[in-house]
């Protein structure tokens, strides 16, 4: 069966979720390609027709699927379009986020294809602590590729629709993990809990750096800092995905958090990124 569009759905605050997925539809080699960008505003009602591939990639707070990345596919529907699932997440674990997105896209009336993990820099990871840094990097990239260039051979190989099988994501081989070192996080995660050190609700500003340029607020997926007072961010708002701490062009954002200091210590040794077709 031939596949002639394909649709590029992302949800990418800091840039990596979006940076995996370009990658991917690169690799199918199709032409036709639109982007829908649930960054900063919402799909609204939109069909995916049946002869267009959806390359769906999000990131992962918690070992969840961003929920905010959810809200703004809700309205997004499909007659058994094919879609491939990719979770992005900080090199710590993705949990069941996979699954989540899997079941989520289904519902919208997508057919899952092909499902995948990758790793990128951590939402807290800074200079001093670093988490995944620089990730994707451009073997992952490589690896996304590779992976857009399968996901065209399996289409190619089905008669129609009917014949393209689906993709169980449940049976997605998992990264290795290091025991002791995760032994070693939750042991300091537990501690971290107990001893009532308040854990920061939104990133911290320097006052005398800030030229109020306005990128934050152009770059707050939440709309969680205001024009004119970009001093403060609105805690009720803000999702901690960092992108204005990573993106402030004065560095007069930082968002210190005792949990950089836990992820970049237990979790140096770099995950590899999982595919599943």
């Amino acid at each position: 069966m031939n596949i002639d569009e394909v649709q590029l759905i992302t949800f990418s605050p800091t840039c990596t979720s979006k940076q995996v997925g370009e990658a991917i539809v690169h690799g199918t080699g199709i032409s036709s390609v639109s982007k829908v960008d649930l960054t900063l505003e919402a799909a609204g009602k939109r069909e995916v027709p049946s002869h267009a591939l959806a390359v769906i990639t999000v990131p992962v707070y918690g070992g969840h699927v961003a929920p905010l990345a959810l809200e703004r596919m809700k309205e997004l529907h499909a007659d058994g379009a094919p879609a491939v699932v990719v979770v992005v997440y900080g090199n710590r674990a993705y949990e069941k986020a996979l699954v989540e997105l899997d079941a989520f896209v289904t519902k919208l009336g997508f057919k899952v294809i092909a499902g995948a993990t990758f790793v990128g820099e951590h939402s807290y990871s800074c200079e001093k602590y670093p988490v995944a840094s620089g990730r994707p990097d451009a073997d992952d990239l490589e690896y996304a590729k590779l992976f857009g260039e399968k996901i065209r051979a399996k289409i190619a190989a089905a008669e129609d629709m009917e014949k393209l099988y689906g993709g169980d994501v449940t049976r997605i081989q998992r990264p290795r993990q290091p025991f002791f070192p995760l032994l070693r996080f939750l042991r300091r995660v537990v501690k971290l809990r107990k001893s009532g050190v308040p854990m920061p609700r939104t990133p911290q500003v320097d006052a005398e750096r800030c030229t109020h340029c306005g990128y934050c607020v152009k770059h707050c997926p939440a709309g969680a800092i205001i024009k004119g007072d970009e001093c403060n961010t609105v805690a009720e708002k803000c999702i901690k995905c960092c992108a204005c701490v990573k993106g402030c062009p004065q560095k007069a954002r930082t968002y210190d958090t005792p949990f950089a200091v836990l992820l970049s210590d237990c979790f140096k040794k770099q995950k590899e990124d999982r595919i599943i077709l």
